[in-house]
């Protein structure tokens, strides 16, 4: 079994209530868990809702004051405190002392108002992960299915100018390796959906289909790359929706295309991660969930099977 850090993520958000519910689920061996946190938060987590760790997993200490765990408040402190963890984290994966990452949610403007400006996680990981020639993707592997983002957090009206033939060739090419090396599927099966509704209608409402996508699919087909498409976004996940997910991984050409389908269908057992670099990192597919946030009512099953997923 490897061994895997764990960020605690947003002290405010329901971070820390999933992080200790998932470990007292699992149970998991105490060597092989290294925890970025606060002995102060989880005090704090301790008094007010009676939560608390049922081993002594050894601790990463990142300093915070008790007074400052605010559930449900965005906070400077909060992003600084969950910018910290998630570097520390990075620095242990470059030195070799673990085998993989789990993130708990973050928000991105705590972050920013701590002087972080990020556009997530991913993009963090990245930065202090990746060799020259290596760049992140996120991949949503869920219980059925898996989706690759091949826009992440893009104004829309940007979406259309990324879209390109060697960019979509670059990513798929990307997530079909770690498929195989790191998700242990042999030859995955990819659809890729179309970016303009009905694919395009034969260039009626857009053309990126024709001009983009096709050439790209034919691309990667001539490379032995398993394709299909493009289809029309809203009848493929149709599909998965009866029951007929066919593919092995859902290609989609900006953020709500895939994340709606995904927490429709998966949100409990979906994991958010980044592949494509030296190491593997997973998170829920959710956010900090402020609003019930310090309730204990917060379901820890997309972090569960976060941690299960970076064990394997």
């Amino acid at each position: 079994m490897k061994t895997i850090a764990i960020t605690l993520g947003d002290p405010n958000g329901i971070s820390p209530e999933i992080t200790i519910k998932a470990l007292n689920f699992l149970d998991l061996p105490k060597d092989k868990v290294i925890l970025i946190a606060s002995k102060n938060i989880l005090d704090f987590y301790k008094e007010h809702l009676d939560l608390a760790l049922e081993k002594n997993y050894d601790i990463v200490e990142i300093p915070y004051k008790k007074e400052f765990v605010t559930p449900g408040k965005e906070t400077e402190e909060a992003g600084e405190f969950a910018f910290k963890a998630l570097v520390k984290a990075c620095e242990l994966a470059v030195n070799k002392k673990i085998d993989a990452i789990v993130t708990a949610p973050v928000s991105k403007n705590a972050m920013k108002m701590a002087g972080h400006n990020y556009s997530g996680q991913t993009e963090i990981i990245e930065q202090y992960i990746a060799q020259s020639h290596q760049s992140a993707e996120m991949l949503f592997v869920c219980g059925s299915f898996s989706v690759l983002l091949l826009t992440r957090h893009t104004a829309l009206k940007y979406v259309p100018e990324k879209i390109k033939k060697d960019f979509i060739i670059e990513k798929i090419e990307k997530v079909n390796t770690s498929l195989q090396l790191q998700m242990g599927i042999p030859s995955p099966k990819f659809a890729i959906c179309a970016l303009n509704p009905h694919a395009g209608e034969a260039g009626m409402f857009g053309d990126e289909e024709i001009k983009e996508i096709i050439p790209a699919v034919d691309k990667l087909r001539q490379e032995g790359i398993n394709i299909e498409g493009p289809f029309p976004a809203d009848a493929l996940f149709a599909k998965c929706a009866e029951g007929a997910c066919n593919y092995d991984c859902y290609i989609a050409m900006y953020h709500d295309q895939g994340l709606i389908p995904v927490k429709l269908l998966e949100r409990n057992n979906c994991v958010n991660t980044t592949i494509g670099l030296d190491i593997l990192r997973t998170s829920p597919a959710h956010g900090t969930a402020f609003d019930i946030a310090g309730k204990n009512i917060a379901h820890a099953g997309s972090m569960i099977n976060a941690i299960e997923l970076a064990l394997k």
